[in-house]
């Protein structure tokens, strides 16, 4: 397991689940680069640990993620003698690649959404797969509000697929909080809990995540991020059929779910 680092707090509460903290609770976990770095380097060491197969991305503290640290931005690696310009591109890279980072993932991440999440930590809630909130999160698109865009690190693309466009104009246009409740209301959210309840509710979602097929999850979660650039029903109803092909007859998992309904147990699904 990976250790627990300054601004990052990686633990392993239950069997196959590992809980990823934002630790900087004092800047509402804010995206400073001595954050995200080690977050981005913690994913993909994360997504190559085949004893996890749920991961819970959470904020210390009364917030999820405030976006950009308007104290200090930490400093971006490996910038030595680049001019401004170039600095800029290597500090939106850094953040891009946390955002791509979490889509791609072999595990499914859950967003426990505990508080704030404004700005590019909306973006990073939208990009992870699942989202929980509790009753006192809420989502601001603050780019339009500090004079600058509220679309960035991808949400122009992701929100309105998630909410729909109408509903997305609505939120980045106008910079205005989105409460935990609308959230629910729109799909922003799946669930809406009480903040004591929150971690817990997300372990249940992992466990029961944990009871299937391990590569049906993870084929699941690529063919669902698939769609939103499929070129046609057609095309993914191909790449679908594929991949159930695929598991169907590499794997015994049917059977062990007939077997196991005869029998009156609860599968174990091997991949074998």
């Amino acid at each position: 397991m990976l250790p627990s680092m300054s601004y990052l707090q990686i633990e392993r509460p239950r069997a196959g689940v590992t809980l990823v903290t934002l630790n900087r609770p004092e800047r509402m976990n804010a995206m400073a680069f001595d954050v995200m770095v080690p977050l981005r380097d913690a994913l993909r060491e994360i997504s190559l640990d085949n004893e996890c197969r749920v991961v819970v991305l959470t904020g210390a503290g009364h917030g999820f993620c405030s976006g950009a640290d308007l104290v200090g931005t930490g400093m971006v690696p490996n910038i030595d003698g680049l001019k401004r310009t170039s600095i800029a591109r290597r500090a939106l890279r850094v953040l891009d690649d946390v955002i791509l980072a979490v889509r791609d993932m072999h595990q499914p991440v859950i967003a426990a959404v505990n508080g704030a999440a404004i700005g590019g930590g909306f973006c990073l809630a939208s990009a992870c797969d699942l989202r929980l909130a509790s009753d006192t999160a809420y989502f601001r698109a603050a780019g339009i509000n500090n004079g600058l865009t509220s679309a960035e690190l991808g949400i122009s693309y992701l929100l309105p697929r998630q909410i729909g466009f109408a509903r997305a104009f609505d939120i980045l246009l106008t910079g205005r909080d989105v409460d935990a409740a609308e959230a629910e209301r729109i799909g922003l959210v799946s669930k809406v809990v009480p903040g004591d309840e929150l971690l817990d509710r997300c372990y249940e979602i992992a466990e029961g995540l944990i009871g299937f097929s391990h590569v049906g999850v993870e084929i699941t979660k690529q063919l669902l991020w698939a769609s939103l650039d499929a070129s046609s029903l057609t095309s993914q109803m191909n790449h679908e059929g594929h991949a159930q092909l695929y598991v169907r007859l590499t794997t015994h998992n049917f059977e062990e779910k007939i077997a196991a309904w005869k029998e009156g147990r609860t599968p174990v699904y091997t991949d074998e």
